[in-house]
């Protein structure tokens, strides 16, 4: 735990590293801000009935696009300066966004014309954590990557939570229907400028690229990217603490959104619990906070027991949360399975972040991210569409809960398995530090 705080300290000491947190903490509160307002739009007007099916189609429809389009985001990330891309990127996601709120207070938020902003915004979104996460080498050495990467993906989400906080009190103030969900909108709008001006206080060169293909076509780079990530796809299975890795994150991202799927709609207007956006807001800081704790408590947990043992542990954990905590219903057991889900999807991520930046070259290191934001996006829009067909408009089944518990339970056993199998003929796995 000290040699965590001091990596800590050292990391929070470097200007550049404060500069870029402050940029990703404004852009993401942003992002939650907007977020609930669509969220709201979407799912808790109180005009508007929501089933399974009509939450598997909007979630297909913000991710999976951009499951497509990401990674050839990267071919830009590593030819414009990124200082400017976060400048430039946060001022136009808020001029969309202004443009996505008169829209909202006009028409319904599923028109064509609301969805395919919402969906730019949503990209853009994407994008610009891509280019903070490709921006951090510069500002952080590389022995302290880990403990960095750590922080503000943890702080990111906490900062998302409070946007999403802020939404709640501002709907009640501002109204439940879509002419409030706009307001809310242009508010998020706002807080984008912000972040945007936050980028300007960064060094036109000081994110990098370092080299950029000055002499390659941009068509001839595009054409590449798609073999690139089919090259990261391959890479990754032949080292296989990061297979594993991947493969384990994967299935716990399938169970973790029929979870979600499955808990939205409690909270829904025909939903089992009745209490609404409020209600569905505190579940969702219950899983922040789990988060945070997960944060703190992994690096220590990791030197004693190992990264790979870990992963198992807290998948085991969730699949006894997920039942005895899930079945009884009641919004405080859903808090308290919340808090721990939230706690093992945080711990997984950080530790198989950590186990695919040691497992592969660093040639590779850009093609094998893009295939696992790819393969995170794809297991929860999958999860969602199967969501469709076995989760009720109340939200409320035993079988979900059953499902969940039985993948997580088997997730587990077969990582465990596999891990033990193999590690005596790999290399030492990393430590989280």
């Amino acid at each position: 735990m000290t040699s965590s705080r001091h990596n800590l300290r050292h990391v929070l000491a470097a200007p550049g590293f404060r500069r870029l947190m402050a940029v990703r903490v404004a852009g993401q509160v942003s992002d939650g801000i907007f977020q609930a307002a669509l969220f709201s739009a979407v799912f808790f007007n109180p005009e508007r009935a929501t089933s399974a099916g009509q939450a598997a189609g909007s979630f297909a429809t913000f991710l999976l696009p951009y499951s497509v389009v990401g990674p050839f985001a990267g071919v830009f990330l590593d030819r414009w300066r990124r200082q400017r891309v976060l400048v430039n990127a946060n001022l136009l996601r808020a001029a969309l966004l202004a443009v996505f709120a008169v829209l909202l207070g006009l028409q319904d938020p599923t028109s064509p014309a609301v969805l395919t902003l919402a969906l730019t915004v949503v990209s853009a979104n994407r994008f610009i954590l891509s280019g903070l996460s490709a921006a951090l080498p510069h500002v952080v050495e590389p022995a302290y990557l880990v403990t960095a990467n750590s922080f503000s993906t943890t702080i990111g989400a906490g900062a998302a939570a409070v946007g999403g906080s802020m939404a709640l009190g501002l709907r009640e103030l501002l109204g439940e229907n879509d002419s409030g969900a706009a307001q809310i909108a242009l508010i998020a709008a706002l807080a984008y400028v912000g972040a945007g001006l936050l980028a300007r206080r960064l060094g036109v060169d000081e994110l990098g690229p370092t080299h950029p293909p000055l002499h390659e076509r941009v068509i001839t780079a595009l054409g590449g990217v798609a073999r690139g990530v089919a090259q990261g796809a391959v890479h990754v299975r032949e080292r296989g603490q990061a297979a594993r890795g991947l493969a384990a994150i994967g299935a716990h991202r399938f169970f973790y959104g029929l979870s979600f799927v499955a808990t939205l709609l409690l909270y829904t207007k025909q939903g089992a619990l009745h209490r609404g956006f409020a209600g569905l807001g505190q579940v969702v800081v219950a899983s922040v906070v789990g988060g945070l704790v997960a944060a703190l408590v992994t690096p220590g947990v990791t030197r004693r027991l190992g990264t790979q043992r870990w992963i198992a542990i807290v998948f085991a954990v969730a699949a006894v949360v997920e039942v005895a905590f899930g079945t009884p219903y009641r919004h405080w057991t859903l808090l308290v399975a919340a808090f721990f889900l939230g706690f093992a999807a945080q711990a997984s991520k950080i530790c198989v972040d950590t186990l695919v930046q040691e497992a592969t070259e660093d040639d590779y290191r850009g093609r094998v991210f893009s295939f696992y934001d790819t393969l995170f996006n794809l297991s929860f829009v999958s999860a969602a569409l199967v969501s469709a067909l076995l989760v009720p408009a109340n939200g409320k089944s035993y079988a979900v809960i059953g499902i969940v518990a039985v993948g997580y339970a088997l997730t587990s056993a077969v990582y465990a398995l596999a891990t033990r199998r193999r590690m005596a003929e790999e290399p030492p796995e990393p430590i989280v530090v």
